[in-house]
């Protein structure tokens, strides 16, 4: 992933909460789930197993080989699937016997994942793979002005990718979200009522989801995850617990991501203790990569600022530096590692997933203190013992969340969102802010 600067000049009038939104019809909730409907069920079936034969597609989804036939013919004809007749078995007579496989080359999606203090931008295909990622400081200054510059660059972004058609936009990020409305409070970046749904549907005339950052991340490994066929057969509940400057959770029950009418909750206030590390007896406010450095730098393993205080370098410390210094460092991240580990115990015994996941930098960046997670968890859990298991996207967790936001709704109902995104592509204004200035792109 590349470093880019994002774009930080765009007028502040251009967006704001009175600014030249798009209708709230351009904005899309989530479908944080398993396919459903008979269309989407081929998809998955096709997406999930490759170049694929009608009669395997009924095997695999228990649909009728009539329905299936016809669910194939309207996705060819959508051009969302294509024929492989080079793949067909010799001697076999007639199209259902004809392999078919996703036409993935013509389309991206565009996924946003807003950090508190960075931001990534993501291209994916219909398998969810990711084309390209940049990655970009979270731009500051008035809300209207932040919104602005995240619309711009994104423009910008989409505008150099010129074989592709892009068909959605995708944006994950810490807060409260409203999904309905695209619209966000986050209160760490000083946002109330953020709508920036609406705002990146204006600027790139699409349809836009707006999911919360641990929701999505949940979201990508039921869809994308290497598990995503268990969960098909087996429709497991899963938790997954995020942590790296904030702290969350998310859950997937009965085939889907379960997020409340009113919301994500949030873990952020757990009580917990840590002499070594302080805060304020909270969960988020203890064990966040600010409050790990804090400590560091109270202890004298980092010094009081610079490049060389931040958690990144305590975690090379820890790895490399003398012998006073490493000790110090590994007993601060082994503690965080102790602290997180008995948050999960906690979750764990309240809800009683049969899947447990974790995910974020908290954990992928310096995996030495996994053990002294699993250890923890073991030590207060009060249920019989169970693996805690890392997200299988690692350090790209927020990358894969964003791309599967923006793929819901087409893994939900292909043609029917390709259908919309082709409309608003066809009536798109030409109210989005011009391009100025360069954002590179590695391809």
């Amino acid at each position: 992933m590349s470093t880019v600067p994002i774009a930080s000049h765009a007028p502040a009038h251009s967006f704001g909460r009175q600014g030249p939104v798009r209708s709230r019809h351009d904005v899309v909730a989530p479908a944080l789930r398993l396919p459903a409907a008979a269309t989407a069920q081929v998809f998955a079936a096709v997406r999930q197993r490759g170049a694929i034969a009608r009669d395997v597609i009924a095997k695999l989804s228990g649909l009728s080989i009539a329905t299936v036939n016809r669910q194939v013919s309207a996705l060819l004809d959508a051009q969302l699937l294509r024929e492989r007749p080079d793949l067909a078995t010799a001697g076999a007579i007639g199209r259902p016997r004809i392999p078919v496989e996703l036409n993935h080359e013509p389309y991206l999606t565009l996924g946003v994942h807003i950090g508190a203090r960075t931001t990534s931008i993501v291209a994916t295909d219909l398998f969810g793979r990711t084309l390209d990622a940049v990655e970009t400081h979270t731009p500051g200054g008035s809300q209207a002005t932040a919104l602005a510059a995240l619309a711009e660059s994104a423009s910008r972004y989409l505008g150099r990718w010129h074989r592709r058609q892009p068909l959605w936009i995708g944006v994950v990020t810490g807060g409260v979200v409203d999904s309905v409305g695209g619209t966000v409070d986050h209160p760490r970046l000083n946002w109330t009522q953020a709508p920036i749904g609406p705002v990146l549907a204006s600027a790139l005339g699409l349809p836009v989801t707006v999911a919360s950052h641990v929701d999505a991340m949940a979201g990508a490994e039921l869809l994308l995850g290497k598990h995503a066929a268990r969960y098909q057969r087996d429709a497991t509940s899963s938790l997954f617990i995020y942590a790296r400057e904030t702290v969350g959770f998310a859950q997937v029950i009965g085939g889907g991501v379960h997020t409340p009418s009113g919301g994500a909750g949030t873990v952020a206030g757990l009580p917990v203790r840590s002499d070594l590390l302080g805060g304020s007896g909270r969960l988020e406010s203890t064990v966040s990569d600010e409050a790990v450095v804090i400590a560091a730098r109270r202890a004298g393993v980092l010094p009081a600022s610079g490049p060389n205080s931040s958690i990144a370098a305590l975690q090379r410390v820890a790895r490399q530096g003398d012998e006073s210094a490493a000790k110090g460092a590994r007993e601060l991240l082994d503690e965080r590692a102790r602290v997180l580990g008995g948050a999960i115990a906690l979750l764990r015994d309240m809800l009683n997933p049969e899947d447990l996941v974790v995910g974020g930098q908290a954990f992928t960046d310096y995996p030495e203190g996994l053990d002294r997670v699993q250890a923890s968890f073991d030590e207060q859990s009060l249920l019989p013992s169970h693996d805690v298991r890392v997200t299988v996207f690692g350090n790209r967790v927020q990358e894969a969340g964003a791309g599967v936001v923006a793929l819901s709704a087409i893994y939900a109902d292909p043609i029917g969102a390709l259908r919309r995104s082709q409309n608003l592509r066809s009536h798109a204004t030409s109210s989005a802010p011009k391009s100025r200035g360069f954002l590179s792109v590695r391809h």
